[in-house]
Parts: C-alpha cells; structure tokens; sequence
C-alpha cells in the first residue's frame, strides 16, 4: 500500500488534477480504506495523503461526493479505535472538519446518523471524532439545496432530540459522556433542548469515576454559557452535598468506605477552582449563583448550604465585586441560624414542627476542617469571615468606651454566639494553615492596639486560645509580640491585663521574649502616663503569679475564693525553682518603688499581691517584708492611744477636693494573709511583729468607739460637702480594719471561745457603722452612700456560715424555731429566707456563668452533706428538686398564717433554675411538670406574685415538654368562667384558684 499513498501523495502535489482524478478511480474502496489506514498508523504523511483524495474528489460530482462520505466513514471510526497516536487523531478530524461544509445535505445526514449510532452502542470511548459532529450538524441544519432546506433542518433537530432525550439515558456510555458535553458547547441548541441535556449530564455524575467529575464540571460550566446556569449550579453543589452525606454516613462504618476521603476533597477542591474560575469570566454566572442563596435566605432554614457550598462562597468572596455580598449573605445566614436553634431549643413544638435543624455554625467549622485538604483558594475567604464575624458581633463600647455585655464565659445570645464562632474559625485555620498564621496573629494584635475605645475582650480569648493550643507554632512569630509590648503604655489597662495573661504560657518557654517584656516593663515603671506605670505594674504582678516557686501552696489550700485571673495551662510540667525565685525577688525589688506612688498604683498593688500570695505563697515573707514598713507608718505604737490606727494621714486634699492617699485597709489585708500563711512558721522578725501588731489592733480595735473616728450618728456623710467626702473615705477604712480583723483572728482562733467572743465583738461594731451608713443614706438629694466591696474571702464566708448553721444553706427547715421567733421579733427577714435568698442567688450565678458545672454544685453539696449514693448529675439534681418541692408542698398545705409568700416565690424560683439542668426527655422531667401541674389544679392560692411565679415555672416546662395549646385552652376555660360574658355558660374550673389577680397575671403572661 505504500506504493498507492506515495502514487495519491505526489500526484495531489503536482497541477494535474484531471490525473489524480482517473488514479482514484481506478482504486476500490477497500484499497482506498487500506492506504488511509496504514498511513494513519504509521503516522506519515496521513495528512497529505488525506488532502489528496479530497482535491481528486471534486464534490460536485457523485462518485467524488461518495468517495468524500467514505475517508469520513472510515476515518471517524478509525479515529475512536484508539490505536492512533493523540496528534495524528487530532490532524485527521481538523482536516475533516475543514472539508464539512462541502459534503452533500444527504452525506451529512448519513454522518450524522452514523455519529448517533455510535453514541447509542457506546463507541464514542475516546471521544476524539465528537469535536466534528457539531460541525456536521451546523453544515447540515445551513445546507443551501433547496431541496433539503427543510429536511436537513427536521434531521438536524431529530439527532439532537435523539441524543439529549431522556428516554435514552441508559445508552450513554460514562467514558462519553465529558466528550459529548464538550461536543454540545458548538451544537445550536433550544432551551429546551439545553435543560434536557443538563439534566441528563448531571444525572450521569454518580456513574462515573471520582476523578472525571473536575473535567466534567468544567465542560458544563461552559456549556452553561448557552443558559440553565442556576441548573448547573444547583446540580454540582447538590452532587458534592450528597457525597458529604455518604463520606459521613460510612465514617460511621469503618469497614464500607466507597470514596477515600482526602481524594474527595481534593476533587471538590478542584471543582470550587473551575466554578471560582467560571464566576470570574461570566459575571451573570456568578450574579445567579449568589442570587439563589438569597432566595434561601429569604425563604427557607438554609436545608440546601452544605460545607461544600459554603467553601464556594468564600472562594468567591475574593473577587472582589461578589465580596461584600457574599459575608453579608453569611451573616445572615449565621445569625438566622442561630436563632433559629434558639427558637427551637426553647420549643417542643418547634422541635416537632421542624426536625432536623441545619447548623450553619457546624458547615462553617466543617468547612474549616476540610480545607487541610489543599484548599488554599479557601483559606484566605476563611480568614476575612473569622474577623469579620468578631468585628461585627463582638460586644459593643458603651459608657466611656466599657463593654455593654457581661461575661463572654459562656455564648448565650445570637450575637455572642456568631462572635465565638468567628474566634473558632480563625483560631482552627490557624492550627491547619502555617502559610496564614503571620496573617492571623498579626490582624489579632493589630486590632488589639488599635481598637482602644471599643472592647476587644474577643480578640483577647483568641489571642489567649492561640497561646494555649500552639505555643510552640506562636514562637515563630514572637518578634510581632514583642512590637506589641512597645504600645503596652498607650493601651487601656484592661487591655494590657488581658495581654499579659495571654501571654503567661510564652514567657516560660522564652527567655527572649521574658526579657523583652521586662524591659518594656521597667520603662512603663518610669512613665510620666499614670496608665503606663499601671501597666507596669500589672505586668510584674502576673509574673509573680506565674513563675512559682517551689514549695508554693495551690491557690485552694490558700484560699477558697476563686480568681479569674489565674492561667490554667502550664506549659511546662517542670521548671527551675531556684531561678524563678530569683526572677521573683528580683521584680518584687522593682516593684517596692510603687510604694511611693500614687494611690491607685499602690490599690493595684496591694489588690496584685493578694493574689499572688494565693499563686504563689512561698512569696509571703518577702512580701511581707516589703509591705509591713509601709504599714508601720498608719499605725499607732503607743498601746494605750485609741484608735490604733492613723486614719487622717490616709487622705489627701487638692482645694475643696478630699481624696483617698492611702488604701491601708488593702494593705492591711494583704499583710495579714501573708502572715496567715506563715503563721505556723517560726515567729521571729517580722513575723512576729506583724502579728503583734494585729493583736494590738484587735484589742485597741474592740475598745475604741466610734467616736475615737468621729463618726458617730451627728457625723455628717452626705457627698456633698467635703466633711461628708472625709466621714465618708473613714467609714470605709474603719469598716475595712473590722473586716480584716474579723478573718484574721476567726483563722488563728481554732475555735476557741476566747477569740470567738473577740470576734462577735468586732462584728458589733462593724454592724453598728453599717447601719449609721445606711440611714444616712437614705437622706438628703445627693446620694451619701456607696456600699463599700467586702474584703472577707469566700473561703472565710462560706466556713462562717457552716459553724453558725451547722446544716447545708437549702436545708432551711432545720433552723429553730427560736432563731426564727427572733428574727420576726426584730422586723427583718427570717433566717430560712435569707437562706434560700442565698442559694437562688448560688444557683443563678452558676447557670448564668457555668452552667457546665452545675452538676459538680450539686455533687460538692451532696459530698458535703455526707450522702454521696447518686452518682448520675441527674439524679443528684432531681434529688434536689423534690426536696424543694416537700418545702413548697409544706407552705402551701399548712395553715393561711404560716404562708410565706416571699419564701414560696424564692422555692418556686429555685425549683425553675434546677428544673432547667432536667432534659425534656427525661422521666424526671416528666415527673416534674406532673407535679407542678397537680400544684396548679389541686391547690387554692390567693397570692398574685406567686401565682405569676408558678404560672410561669408551668409554662417554661409545658413549652419544652409539648404543645402548649391543650394548657392555654383550660386556662382560658377558667378565665372565660371566671370573668363572664352576656351568654356565660358556668363550668367547673380545672385549675382551684379563688383570687381574680391569677387570671389577670395569667392575662399579663
């Protein structure tokens, strides 16, 4: 056959064309059919021999015309057999695609029936031949012959229903189906038509191999420019939604995983770079794409966001015209969200209503988590919504720049909660990403130092969780600390408080960084800024705090009050004992010039020292040292001069200004916890002198009436007046000593009757100051009294009470009667109310700050209690809750005079803070709204502040526990029968109550 292509080749290069004509005629088909296919596989001159046959096959002529639709017939085929070399395929259909347009209307028609035979069978594997199909069907459907105007246009649309039909979805072979959505970008297509073959392909997407899914992805995001657009895209994210939920349901099964997750996500990876890289050059692709999430946002729970449609939005995000649109959809994405759970959480119908709610919060942080898959494109949309969730919803400045919300320890709003989520996902991309750690640290300190009227709270615990989670990873990045700690004298104080806690666990792996931050320190020291020497002060405080010296009790062994400055990661387990007590004495010797200070340099000083004493208590003689000649000067040696201690040395006068020079009481306080805590020791030194001291002023204390401080009930309070200011600065002192005084000698008393009766003594007069305090208060247009904060320790308060009571504060029945006759004699609240005043206020705090550890409250009672049998937190909880209901059960059962409205309010109060911490699913939930609704029904009430209290504690039960219709309907009953109509039919009520007022405090709720 080489003969015959040589012959083909040089006849087609020379002028005679007649010549070239009579040799291809003298050639049969099969031997035609030869030549190409042994040129084709050789891969020489198949080009030129191809373009010969065409010059001698004038289309004008039938035997050229058929001679054409042959080399087509064979050469399509021949091409798809897969036994060509790439180019030599790609150079024998560019040459047939050139000579298209000069076949017949009939040749056409029979390549096109030819093109889907081969579809139907599946012979398209390669799809090489399918790039001239499109061709074939322009040429067809724009055929000139007006014979076969009208017909090559019917056949046209024939092939191309017969291709995209749905009816035939079974004859598509998978290996096709790329190269047949690449063939329909050139193909003229209806939108019918075009919505058909979307369809079709995207329903081909679960029959093919994972790793053709980018390649088709990308084909049909072309193919998109034709319409369907919002098809496309709603078929793509679906698709990847769908594999998530699968990836998910088998991660439960570890022994059935039909797709490798890493290889998933590298593929959704891939597709979110083909559809960002689609968005960027079709402007109305990625208008419909964001305009389909709005119409989510309006209508539904967001059912349809998934982890991968939330990374496509935060890769659109970077360009910069969708950028603002896309955070603000999320906004309102999250925060929708959240209520929604909110609503939901709060509501069994709600939950019954809608089941199955969508985390928006959750596919975020799943998003974040799937990104360690190489989704660099995703990361940086990652960052921008951390921080933009924490600008947004962080808590906002109020009065002179302060914090309008409380404590951030637990995310309860909305808000607080979109704000945590954005400290979460810049603070897990953190851990994941190394290339975005500058990035994060750097806008985290940045803001800390520039956002000096707003509260940056959040920015701090994520800063602090950053320190925590990676130290060693926020070593590498220690040189942007540093520069931070140069603004430190520029900063808001309880910014640098929250900066250096944060920092704690670095400064014990680093001594560069120690010692930079020293330096700092020492220079704010000498600031000419009152500010800037507070900083100073505060950083050398928690250094103390932080760097222990062996033999250091635990905070709990010094006292049992709870500090919330405290670090509680210790990076390391090991430490050296000796040079961190040097490093101590060192700074302690810095920080004795503060002692000539202003006044609340030295408050801060001394409030620091306290709680360095409970961090670290092997400081507590040089502590004390450094504190006791400071105390020496207040204080009165003479024995027999009343009062023992100096108080107008204390105060300072600018004009008519009187202010507070000297905060003794806190130093005081200090010094003697620190001799409390050597106190054991061997007294010699200063050591016993400290508590010959404070022996002296107990006894001088005792004897000295407040006449010795002027202050007696002629004295003047009011604000007013600088006497007033004066009177006002001693009262709080003298309150302050009798405080002191009071801890000190009830913890070296070790219960003798002797200290005791000093003690009740003390509190006499402490009393008696108390009460001159609170009537002047109440006189007078300008408020004349502040309650001054107590100095006396949780741990003192809390054992106090024990040894006075002698049973746990909720057993309140057990009190006597005696004490209770006297306390109704005085006119003032009966013990058994303070008592349970007392514990709403134990429980509340604890729900509202930690609500986590509401159990281990409960627990620690029963242990204390001596009856640890229940184990379960519910149990322990229920436990507690039937006691409080016999105490309700027992009010309300017993006689009219014993009813005590305010006790049974505060019992119903407490009953709906424990009732909180049951799940509604619970049996002892269920036990509980039983019996709350056998109280409403069985049991005749006339209070009205109670009846509001139960109505209450009914409803909030009823609401997570079912419908509330069937409630309100029988309370409605019972007001309709009550309050009347013209047309009043009588019923008997369902719930005994005998006063109106219960109906209109229902009305009100």
């Amino acid at each position: 056959m080489k003969a015959e292509m040589d012959k083909i080749v040089s006849l087609s290069l020379g002028e005679n064309t007649a010549e070239l004509q009579k040799y291809l005629s003298s050639l049969t088909n099969d031997q035609l059919i030869s030549v190409i296919t042994n040129s084709a596989l050789k891969g020489k001159k198949v080009g030129t021999t191809i373009k010969g046959i065409f010059k001698g096959s004038p289309p004008n002529s039938t035997e050229g015309s058929n001679r054409r639709l042959l080399v087509y017939e064979h050469c399509i085929p021949l091409c798809e057999s897969g036994e060509l070399q790439t180019e030599v395929a790609a150079d024998i259909i560019g040459l047939l695609m050139l000579e298209t347009h000069t076949l017949s209307g009939s040749s056409l028609a029979q390549l096109a029936s030819l093109f889907v035979d081969a579809i139907k069978v599946g012979k398209m594997g390669s799809g090489k031949s399918l790039e001239l199909f499109p061709t074939v069907l322009t040429a067809l459907a724009a055929c000139e012959a007006l014979a076969y105007v009208i017909l090559s246009k019917i056949k046209c649309i024939k092939y191309i229903n017969i291709i995209t039909s749905g009816n035939i979805c079974k004859v598509w072979d998978p290996q096709c189906v790329i190269h047949l959505t690449t063939m329909f970008r050139d193909v003229p297509l209806s939108s019918d038509e075009l919505q058909f073959l979307v369809e079709k392909v995207l329903r081909m997407f679960t029959k093919l191999d994972l790793q053709e899914i980018p390649p088709l992805v990308y084909q049909l995001l072309l193919l998109s420019a034709k319409g369907c657009k919002k098809q496309v895209l709603d078929g793509i994210i679906n698709y990847f939604k769908e594999q998530d939920v699968q990836q998910e349901e088998e991660s439960l099964d570890l022994e059935v995983q039909s797709i490798p997750q890493d290889q998933l996500r590298h593929v959704e990876g891939t597709a979110i770079l083909h559809i960002v890289f689609a968005v960027r050059l079709d402007h109305e692709l990625g208008r419909e794409f964001l305009k389909s999430f709005k119409v989510i946002h309006r209508i539904t729970s967001y059912v349809d966001l998934c982890p991968f449609s939330v990374a496509l939005l935060l890769s659109v995000a970077r360009i910069q015209r969708y950028e603002e649109q896309v955070f603000d959809l999320l906004k309102g994405a999250i925060i929708k969200s959240f209520k929604d759970e909110q609503l939901q959480q709060g509501s069994k119908f709600l939950q019954d209503l809608l089941t199955g709610h969508c985390s928006v919060a959750q596919m975020i942080l799943d998003t974040v988590k799937n990104s360690v898959f190489g989704w660099d494109h995703v990361t940086q949309g990652l960052v921008q919504l951390g921080f933009f969730l924490l600008d947004t919803f962080g808590p906002k400045p109020g009065p002179f720049g302060k914090s309008t919300e409380g404590s951030a320890t637990v995310a309860r709003t909305p808000t607080q909660q979109a704000c945590k989520l954005g400290g979460q996902v810049l603070l897990q991309s953190f851990k994941m990403h190394e290339p975005i750690r500058g990035e994060i640290l750097e806008q985290v300190l940045n803001r800390l130092v520039t956002k000096t009227a707003s509260p940056v709270n959040h920015y701090l615990d994520l800063f602090s969780d950053i320190v925590v989670s990676a130290p060693m990873i926020l070593l590498e990045s220690s040189s942007k600390v540093t520069e931070t700690f140069d603004h430190m004298s520029y900063l808001p104080l309880a910014t640098v408080q929250g900066l250096l806690k944060a920092v704690q666990p670095l400064l014990k792996i680093s001594m560069s960084l120690k010692d930079a931050l020293i330096l700092v320190l020492r220079k704010a020291m000498f600031s000419s800024q009152l500010d800037g020497r507070k900083s100073a002060v505060t950083g050398f405080l928690l250094l103390l705090k932080n760097f222990k010296v062996l033999g250091s009790l635990a905070s709990s062994q010094c006292s049992q009050a709870i500090s919330s400055s405290q670090i509680q990661v210790d990076v390391h387990s090991r430490y050296n004992s000796a040079a961190n007590e040097a490093f101590c004495l060192e700074i302690l010797s810095s920080l004795r010039r503060c002692l000539g200070q202003q006044a609340d340099v030295r408050l801060m000083l001394y409030e620091g020292f306290y709680d360095v004493l409970r961090r670290n208590s092997q400081l507590a003689s040089s502590i004390m040292q450094t504190l006791f000649s400071q105390l020496r000067r207040y204080y009165e040696p003479e024995q027999d001069l009343l009062p023992p201690v100096k108080l107008e040395p204390c105060i300072t006068a600018h004009g008519d200004q009187i202010y507070l020079q000297e905060p003794l009481v806190l130093c005081l306080h200090c010094s003697t916890f620190a001799a409390v805590l050597i106190y054991e020791e061997e007294e010699e030194g200063y050591q016993s002198d400290l508590q010959a001291i404070l022996e002296s002023m107990t006894r001088r204390m005792i004897k000295s009436e407040l006449e010795d401080f002027e202050l007696d009930k002629s004295a003047e309070f009011s604000l007013g007046s600088s006497v007033g200011v004066k009177n006002n600065i001693y009262a709080v002192l003298v309150m302050g000593v009798y405080e002191v005084l009071m801890e000190y000698n009830f913890v070296k008393a070790n219960y003798s009757k002797s200290c005791f009766e000093e003690l009740i003594e003390l509190f006499s007069r402490y009393h008696k100051l108390s009460e001159i305090l609170k009537e002047k208060s109440g006189k007078g247009r300008v408020p004349s009294h502040k309650t001054p904060r107590s100095l006396l320790s949780m741990g003192f308060t809390s054992t106090l009470v024990t040894v006075l009571f002698s049973v746990l504060m909720w057993r309140y029945t057990n009190i006597p009667s005696v004490v209770e006759e006297a306390g109704k004699k005085e006119k003032r609240s009966s013990l058994s109310q303070l008592c349970l005043e007392g514990l709403l206020r134990i429980f509340t705090t604890c729900q509202q700050r930690y609500p986590d550890k509401m159990a281990q409250l409960l627990s620690a009672m029963e242990s204390a209690e001596g009856d640890a049998e229940q184990d379960n937190g519910t149990e322990i909880n229920y436990f507690y809750i039937r006691q409080f209901q016999r105490a309700l059960f027992t009010q309300l059962t017993g006689a009219e005079e014993d009813f005590n409205s305010k006790e049974a309010q505060l019992l119903v109060s407490i009953l709906s803070v424990l009732s909180r911490q049951l799940k509604p699913s619970s049996q002892q939930f269920v036990q509980m709204i039983t019996w709350t609704v056998k109280i409403c029904k069985e049991t005749s009430f006339e209070d009205a502040a109670f009846s509001k209290g139960l109505l209450s504690l009914l409803f909030n039960l009823h609401v997570l526990y079912k419908s509330p219709v069937s409630l309100l309907l029988e309370l409605c009953q019972d007001i309709h029968s009550q309050l009347g109509d013209i047309d009043q039919v009588h019923k008997n009520n369902c719930y005994q109550v005998d006063d109106i007022s219960y109906y209109w405090q229902f009305i009100l709720i």
